[in-house]
């Protein structure tokens, strides 16, 4: 397989990361300005979480060939992914300020849940898209340790309001299925997707 680049659709610099443990070259694809990237991530009524961060993946992807094309950028795949967090059907998107990121993380405390992560990649003529399920258990949280945490300033801007590798580690007593998933790129099935368009990793 040839050695390409890829563009990475995302402002997430835990995917960039996870990317470049791949050993993959890319180049970021950020929303200009103009784009309302959070629109993207609405939940439509009674949506399933799987069905949602299919759709918003999709979405992402839409936009992100359309921006390369707007910008005349070199053809490259196009990398995209959305992590959500389900406690049963119900989708745990990211805190709007602080007191929401205890109240979601009280929702989880002593509990397990899902975290979904949707990586799609995608050409002009190509698109393969996968799901990596898996499953957090949170030990019993305190007040006293959901405020600390909290005052961290972490759970900010991560669905279900919390960071697996970092201060929430503490507090997770069992995991199963894809670290990196977690994190947000589940490394092997990335690496399979990749692999299917002619990008070796």
């Amino acid at each position: 397989m040839k050695k390409m680049f890829i563009y990475l659709a995302s402002q997430s610099p835990r995917r960039r990361q996870l990317l470049e443990q791949l050993g993959v070259a890319y180049q970021l694809l950020l929303p200009e300005p103009h784009e309302d990237a959070e629109a993207l991530e609405v939940v439509l009524p009674r949506e399933s979480p799987l069905a949602y961060v299919q759709r918003v993946t999709q979405l992402k992807l839409d936009a992100a060939l359309a921006r390369r094309q707007r910008l005349g950028l070199p053809a490259a795949p196009v990398l995209c992914s959305d992590t959500t967090v389900a406690l049963g059907r119900d989708i745990l998107g990211k805190p709007v300020d602080a007191a929401d990121a205890v109240q979601l993380l009280t929702r989880l405390s002593g509990r397990t849940h899902r975290v979904l992560t949707a990586v799609a990649l995608g050409t002009g003529h190509q698109r393969v898209q996968t799901v990596s399920v898996s499953r957090v258990t949170f030990a019993p949280l305190s007040a006293a340790q959901l405020a600390a945490y909290v005052a961290t300033g972490e759970p900010m801007g991560k669905a279900g309001a919390y960071g697996v590798q970092g201060r929430a580690a503490a507090y997770i007593s069992h995991m199963s299925g894809s670290y990196s998933g977690i994190m947000g790129l589940p490394l092997f099935e990335t690496a399979q997707l990749l692999q299917r368009i002619g990008v070796a990793v």
